[in-house]
């Protein structure tokens, strides 16, 4: 018991930055029975109870993170100072920051976007659509669900629950139960549609960038991403009020702008995504270029705005919503979830100093010597704990030896494992903040079972349809 229990708490710490990714393996300390390594299992631990309890607590989850971080990385310094080795410590830091700095602009550029589309009405509009559309709760919660399903495979799963979350916020109004069990499904689509992709996630990126799995290979994942994005669906989906969203013939207008910013956003996606696929460069460094397409269309709405004054005062019947005020780029990065931001700032300086410490080669150790079905499977339970990103990089530096079925199956199960609970992906914790109070921990913990079950029938069609990788 004692066993499974370090091998459990091992295995939710694997690092970002580690001692060979740092490039100072022959100075790197084993603290793994030191007290600090003990001390911070215990902080990091302690900092996830208070990320879970936020809804009962009001703690925002960036607080105890980002203090856990500081504390185990102060800990590290003064253990390899004392021992004459300041700058490896330095180093490995850096590395982690440099990991999270993509990460942080990649999810700015994205939010950035959604808040410009969302001041230009685009929801609003939508919204007013569906409604005089006549859709229910039950076929908004299917066309939000797939969209999020369809769309994660060429955007990212993190933008695309954003984008979907934004949609059932505008139309779900006061109706925190179709918003709570809409937005899990939205995670549960965006993570299964991310997973057969090779850049519908970061962790499918890396996977192909490793050279583990070809880019075709990936798709072989399609079958069991659906059914495992299906199964809780359908259970959820009698959960849903049978009902309609009260009808208005309200026709809500898009501001000037606002299609253009669509496409700016689409166009921002590809840039990244080409930036990573043809010139094997980072793809925040294409987000961050299309951040500057909008940049200057920003620019453009400033200079032109007298159009948008005029256009107000010359037409009395349209339906604008919102203040005519000039379009300004900063006060949109400004209203970025920065809560969701910093967090993850903290769970990686956390995880990564976890991992260089020495967590990872002792849980490479232990889980792999069950055999590489059930330590995928497990990975996949411990990526519901731990963000899949993290996770799947522990097992790309453990690099075991692998069929490329097994490697499928660690994909699928980081990713689609993340769904478990809302913790357990970016795309939920995204989504916590945007839907603050309506979607929360314990709303989705409540459709764990039946996630779970999605989980494993996922895991089985993989197996039986893919079995000539293996």
């Amino acid at each position: 018991m004692n066993k499974l229990l370090t091998s459990f708490l091992l295995l939710l710490l694997p690092g970002l930055s580690l001692a060979d990714t740092a490039g100072a393996e022959h100075n790197h300390l084993n603290l793994t029975a030191h007290a600090v390594g003990y001390a911070s299992i215990a902080l990091f631990v302690l900092a996830y109870l208070l990320v879970m309890a936020e809804e009962f607590i009001h703690l925002r989850k960036s607080k105890p993170v980002i203090l856990a971080a500081g504390i185990i990385w102060a800990m590290i310094g003064a253990v390899y100072t004392s021992h004459g080795l300041p700058h490896v410590a330095e180093a490995a830091v850096r590395h982690n920051l440099l990991e999270y700095s993509e990460l942080m602009l990649f999810l700015l550029v994205a939010m950035t976007y959604i808040n410009a589309m969302n001041e230009r009405m685009v929801f609003e509009a939508l919204r007013s659509w569906l409604i005089r559309k006549g859709y229910s709760f039950r076929q908004l919660f299917w066309f939000t669900g797939s969209l999020a399903f369809f769309i994660s495979p060429v955007a990212d799963n993190l933008t695309t629950a954003l984008l979907m979350s934004a949609v059932v916020l505008a139309v779900g109004g006061n109706n925190t139960r179709f918003i709570s069990i809409a937005c899990i499904n939205i995670v549960i689509g965006a993570n299964a549609g991310g997973a057969f992709s090779p850049f519908g996630d970061i962790t499918t990126l890396m996977v192909w960038q490793k050279g583990m799995v070809g880019f075709w290979a990936f798709f072989a994942l399609f079958i069991p991403a659906a059914i495992n994005f299906v199964v809780p669906a359908a259970f959820m989906h009698f959960a849903i009020p049978n009902e309609k969203p009260s009808v208005s013939d309200e026709m809500i207008h898009m501001k000037r702008g606002a299609k253009r910013i669509i496409f700016l956003f689409l166009l921002t996606i590809i840039t990244a995504v080409s930036f990573h696929n043809f010139l094997n460069m980072p793809p925040v460094l294409g987000m961050l270029t299309g951040l500057a397409y909008l940049q200057f269309f920003g620019f453009y709405l400033r200079k032109t705005h007298h159009k948008d004054i005029r256009a107000l005062a010359g037409n009395k019947t349209e339906n604008v919503l919102g203040d005519v005020v000039p379009f300004d780029i900063f006060d949109k990065v400004s209203r970025a979830e920065w809560d969701t931001l910093l967090f993850f700032y903290g769970v990686v300086l956390c995880v990564g100093g976890l991992g260089f410490i020495g967590y990872l080669s002792l849980a490479s150790n232990i889980m792999y010597s069950w055999g590489p079905t059930s330590a995928n499977v497990t990975i996949g339970l411990l990526s519901a704990i731990v963000d899949n990103i993290p996770v799947i990089y522990a097992v790309l530096t453990m690099h075991p030896d692998m069929s490329t079925g097994q490697w499928l199956l660690v994909t699928l199960t980081a990713g689609v494992g993340g769904s478990l609970l809302s913790i357990g992906s970016a795309a939920g914790v995204a989504l916590m903040g945007q839907a603050r109070g309506k979607y929360t921990f314990f709303s989705h913990l409540k459709w764990t079972p039946v996630i779970a079950l999605g989980y494993a029938a996922s895991i089985m069609v993989h197996l039986w349809i893919n079995k000539g990788m293996f």
